[in-house]
């Protein structure tokens, strides 16, 4: 291998090292927002100037549910990949 394909090798790496991510960023940022738009639809009845107790007990038993119900489809979905047979390549037998 000369050197410029060595650079093209690095040059493509860096490049998909990139794209996953800001694919990861994305895919964060998405999720905030939408916890931050559930949760403000259930706990906010009309925007004070301060968060009483009861609005801030809220947002946080909110997010908590809301990673606590992520973790658990995401342990489920990682389970059931777990579960899953392992085809051969031949499938005329």
């Amino acid at each position: 291998m000369d050197s410029s394909s060595n650079s093209s090798a690095a040059d493509l790496g860096s490049v998909q090292h990139f794209i996953k991510v800001a694919t990861q960023k994305q895919r964060f940022q998405q999720l905030v927002h939408q916890v931050t738009e559930h949760c403000w639809e259930k706990c906010m009845d009309k925007p004070k100037r301060k968060l009483d107790s009861r609005a801030k007990a809220c947002f946080v038993n909110c997010v908590e549910r809301f990673i606590d119900t992520s973790q658990f489809i995401l342990n489920r979905w990682e389970q059931t990949q777990k579960s899953k047979p392992v085809f051969s390549e031949s499938l005329s037998d």
